[in-house]
């Protein structure tokens, strides 16, 4: 079998594998967010934080929640790292210096799972487990409920409430992404993932000397770094680790479980707005632009240009020869249109284009199908941009889902989809500017660029992954970095709960003739034209000055 043909098998049993699961994950997650009923261990964690789940919010409220519980996450993950030290279980690794602990903190806070790090060589068992693997569950559950809370704004009218913050966070990680972890962990433990406590062993002989590998929870750690599209690896190699990702049907699985929620989640808000045709054209057009980005990335990768290459039978530097070129492309473009970031293969090493359809992907906004819950809102506020934009070329006020998308609305939208951007271009302006940061560049011209753009496009996505030839672990890139990924992540959401809560308010306008129908392929082309235009008009110049260059040289 040619490397091409076992590349396209591998995409087929896919996209059957995730439409098997789409429709009863997505009934079932819409039934957990809108059932009335609490389980006795959801009673038990709203007494012990003193909270009441059956309060409705107004948008503000449910921001402040969102924003305490972070900040609250970012305090104990940052105290849990500087005391590392005198912790037991910490493998005699020190503590973690303080800006990056920061970062770190911040990061899978964020759901970003940015490392500038060695895991393996860094934290032991307790941050790893009680810390980071911890994060993963709850951040994840924090983008889903903000997602929800958009969706209640399509759903709901004549009102300005939202539902329950502390309810949403509690309900998606104990009736959605434990037990789902809790299955993932299980198969990956079959596989041969490993999952144990031991320290730290020295193995083999290599030119010399010893090897050390650690142990660790590594199974049930990966399982809610794929399936909560965080991506944080255990180990520094991430998931081209072979105690990670050991054989090809285990990467196939963790691609599987990065996009099986993002997915599904497009039929749990046609559930919910009482329309689930309305689910499958969000779906029809993240599933395009996914799809159209693995064979994109396919095409680059399997290309044959000079002799090595030919030899080869693709570009074969910087990836897992357990995997091969196919299977790399997919989960390379899985994980950067996701929130993932985790890597079974190097992003730095491909292709000059095909490190850029990575990067591409990030500056969609990680919409196709986007990150658990921040994919779904993201796309939905390009729905709006998109319905406002068809309402401008016939000249009648635009509408989507009943609701009204008038001036307030339409600047809701504009603000959340320039506020990334923003992040990204000013950041890494700044940073090829000062006489310091590119000293952390490990190549120079156009693909010594792409590192830095590379990483801010990471961290202000709230993505995680690297162009693995910077040295971000540097006090200006571990702060910038930081910055970055708490304004990407938090800000957009203000702008997300204020649109929500616009929306609610409303009362539904009924359908009539000259109604843009946001079922119908027709809108579904439409907004995909509309984000691959938005996106290509903000990042063309830089991505010119980086992977357009190397990639065209």
């Amino acid at each position: 079998m040619g490397p091409v043909l076992a590349g396209v098998l591998q995409l087929l049993a896919l996209i059957a594998a995730l439409a098997l699961a789409y429709i009863p994950l997505g009934d079932y997650m819409a039934r957990v967010y809108s059932s009335d009923r609490h389980w006795r261990v959801e009673k038990w964690v709203y007494k012990g934080i003193g909270a009441n789940p059956d309060a409705e919010m107004t948008w503000s409220a449910y921001l402040r929640g969102v924003l305490a519980f972070s900040a609250v996450g970012v305090l104990f993950l940052y105290l849990l790292m500087r005391l590392q030290g005198v912790l037991p279980g910490s493998l005699g690794f020190s503590s973690v210096d303080p800006a990056q602990s920061f970062n770190t903190a911040v990061s899978f806070v964020t759901n970003t799972n940015w490392q500038s790090y060695y895991g393996e060589q860094t934290m032991g068992h307790v941050v790893q487990t009680a810390g980071l693997a911890v994060q993963n569950f709850v951040s994840a559950a924090v983008g889903m409920a903000v997602a929800v809370a958009l969706v209640r704004g399509f759903a709901r009218s004549r009102t300005g409430e939202l539902g329950n913050f502390w309810s949403d966070l509690v309900r998606g990680t104990l009736r959605i992404l434990v037990p789902a972890a809790a299955i993932a962990a299980i198969v990956l433990v079959a596989c041969g993932v490993i999952q144990n406590f031991s320290g730290i062993h020295e193995v083999g002989q290599f030119m010399g000397g010893t090897q050390q590998w650690n142990g660790g929870a590594v199974a049930s750690q990966e399982a809610i770094k794929e399936i909560g599209t965080n991506g944080g690896g255990y180990f520094n190699a991430n998931s081209a680790h072979p105690f990670e990702n050991p054989t090809p049907f285990t990467n196939l699985f963790e691609i599987f479980l990065i996009l099986v929620i993002p997915f599904a989640l497009t039929r749990t808000f046609g559930v919910m707005v009482g329309s689930v045709k309305q689910g499958y054209a969000i779906l029809a057009t993240m599933f395009t632009i996914w799809l159209g980005f693995v064979a994109l990335m396919m095409w680059t990768e399997f290309a044959h240009h000079g002799p090595a290459l030919q030899a080869a039978g693709g570009a074969y530097e910087g990836k897992e020869v357990r995997f091969g070129v196919g299977a790399s492309s997919i989960f390379a473009v899985s994980t950067t249109l996701t929130s993932t970031g985790a890597v079974d293969s190097f992003h730095s090493s491909f292709t000059g284009l095909g490190g850029g359809i990575t990067m591409l992907g990030m500056m969609l906004g990680e919409i196709a199908p986007g990150g658990v819950g921040s994919g779904l809102y993201g796309m939905l506020i390009m729905a709006v941009i998109a319905v406002f934009i068809a309402g401008l070329m016939v000249g009648r006020t635009p509408e989507y889902l009943g609701k009204k998308i008038g001036t307030r609305e339409i600047k809701l939208a504009a603000c959340y989809i320039l506020i990334t951007p923003a992040l990204v271009l000013v950041f890494t302006a700044v940073s090829m500017a000062l006489p310091t940061p590119p000293h952390s560049m490990l190549n120079s011209g156009a693909h010594g660029f792409s590192e830095v753009l590379y990483a801010f496009t990471s961290a202000s996505n709230n993505n995680g992954s690297a162009f693995a030839g910077l040295n971000a672990n540097t006090d200006w890139f571990n702060t910038m970095t930081g910055l970055a990924m708490l304004l990407g992540r938090f800000l957009p959401m203000v702008f997300v709960l204020a649109l929500a809560s616009s929306l609610a308010e409303q009362k539904p306008v009924p359908m009539t003739a000259g109604t843009l129908r946001t079922e119908k392929p027709l809108f579904t082309g439409l907004l995909v034209g509309a984000i691959l235009i938005i996106t290509g008009l903000t990042y063309f110049p830089a991505l010119a000055l980086g992977p357009l260059a190397e990639g065209l040289a």
